[in-house]
C-alpha cells in the first residue's frame, strides 16, 4: 500500500458551545474518512463504548451520534491536521502537521481532553502538552482491549461530564 497524504478537512472538529469533554483520536480511518465523521468504521468499538456508559442505546447513524455527543457534552476531534499515512495505519504515520487544540478550546466549556490510542497521545504529548487523560483505542485492532476493558477504561469520562451527575 502506498502512502496518502491526507488533510483532515472533510470535517472539523465536532464541539458545542456547551462541550465539557473533548476526546481527540489520531486521524480518522478510511471509514470514518468516507463516513465524514468520528469512529464512523463499523468495527470501531467508540460508541458502543460511551452508549454503556451512559446507559443508552448505541447511537447508529451519524445524525444519532451528533445527537448523543450533544447531550452529553463530549466534543471529538483529531490531534494531527494533515499527514502521509498507508491505509488506516497509525503505525505508518509520518510527516505530521497537528491541529491548534489550545485554540480550538480557549473560551469554551471543556473541562478534559482524553486522547485515545498511543498514537494520538504520543503526538498530543510531543506537540501540544501533558494535560490529557489517555484512553485506549477503541478500534477493533487493539484486539487485546475487551469491550469490558474499555468501558472500565471509558468510566473516567463520567468524573468530567457535570450532565451526567445531574
Amino acid at each position: 500500500m502506498e502512502y496518502q497524504h491526507i488533510t483532515h478537512q472533510d470535517f472539523g472538529p465536532f464541539i458545542q458551545k456547551d462541550s465539557q469533554i473533548l476526546i481527540l483520536g489520531s486521524l480518522p480511518s478510511i471509514g470514518s474518512r468516507k463516513a465524514k465523521f468520528y469512529y464512523a468504521y463499523k468495527t470501531n468499538r467508540f460508541f458502543k463504548v460511551l452508549a454503556i456508559l451512559f446507559n443508552e442505546e448505541e447511537p447508529i447513524s451519524v445524525d444519532d451520534r451528533k445527537d448523543f455527543l450533544k447531550r452529553h457534552q463530549i466534543a471529538l476531534f483529531d490531534v494531527i491536521q494533515e499527514c502521509d499515512i498507508k491505509g488506516s495505519s497509525d503505525s505508518s504515520i509520518r510527516n505530521v502537521i497537528v491541529n491548534d487544540i489550545p485554540s480550538l478550546i480557549k473560551g469554551t466549556n471543556i473541562k478534559q481532553v482524553f486522547t485515545t490510542g498511543k498514537t494520538g497521545t504520543d503526538l498530543y504529548h510531543q506537540y501540544i502538552g501533558k494535560d490529557n487523560i489517555y484512553l485506549p483505542s477503541p478500534s477493533a485492532a487493539n484486539a487485546s482491549m475487551s469491550l469490558d476493558d474499555l468501558v472500565r477504561e471509558y468510566r473516567i469520562i463520567l468524573r468530567f461530564n457535570s450532565h451526567n451527575n445531574k
